[in-house]
């Protein structure tokens, strides 16, 4: 096994619990929240800091200036000027490839496609799912939401979040499938089902290209 996947996903998609199914089945790494401890470990800023960032975009500055600071390095001046919010998306931008060169895992989330568009053994999945599928799915892992019309809130609020973030830093865009080797609509399979067909993907891929 040599394979890194990334998994881009809608909120309530399950696309965090396929991800760990997948990396247990495979007996790998798996990497969603646990990125953004790596990135303060690794770059020095609080983990606090980090999780309030985390896969949120801003508008304040221009993408152009952030890639060009990125080949400079955190010691360059203008890193010093920089919004903490793409100071953040540096560092798990950092933390992802580091991950990445240490062997094959699952990685959720956080532009980590783009991140290693350069890796030549990455899957880039996408997991999206019916409404019905996501508003139950959404109140079965969060007690607290009692109602659809609060999970579907939820749901909207945080894929426009995860959007704006993706396209904001990325060259690509969200949920166009263009952007990635395979999206599955999990609502469709099932988790155990969605899983499989990731499964059978991945063993083909490594066959191919092993």
């Amino acid at each position: 096994m040599n394979t890194i996947i990334t998994i881009g996903r809608q909120y309530g998609s399950a696309g965090h619990a396929i991800g760990e199914k997948v990396a247990e089945y495979f007996g790998i790494k798996f990497y969603d929240k646990e990125i953004l401890t790596r990135a303060a470990k690794d770059s020095g800023f609080c983990e606090e800091m980090i999780k309030n960032h985390d896969e949120r975009p801003t508008n304040s500055f221009l993408y152009n200036l952030v890639m060009d600071t990125y080949s400079f390095g955190y010691n360059s001046s203008s890193f010093v000027d920089m919004p903490i919010s793409h100071k953040v998306f540096l560092a798990q931008f950092d933390a992802i490839k580091a991950i990445a060169k240490e062997g094959p895992c699952v990685i959720v989330g956080r532009c980590s496609d783009y991140a290693l568009s350069e890796f030549k053994n990455t899957i880039n999945l996408f997991i999206y799912a019916d409404d019905d599928f996501k508003v139950k799915y959404i109140m079965q892992k969060d007690p607290s939401i009692t109602s659809e019309a609060k999970a579907r809130e939820l749901y909207i609020k945080k894929d426009k979040q995860r959007q704006s973030y993706y396209n904001y830093y990325s060259s690509k865009k969200w949920g166009r499938a263009e952007t990635y080797d395979l999206c599955i609509n999990s609502s469709k399979l099932g988790i155990d089902g969605t899983v499989d067909l990731i499964k059978q993907y991945v063993e083909d891929f490594e066959k191919k290209n092993g």
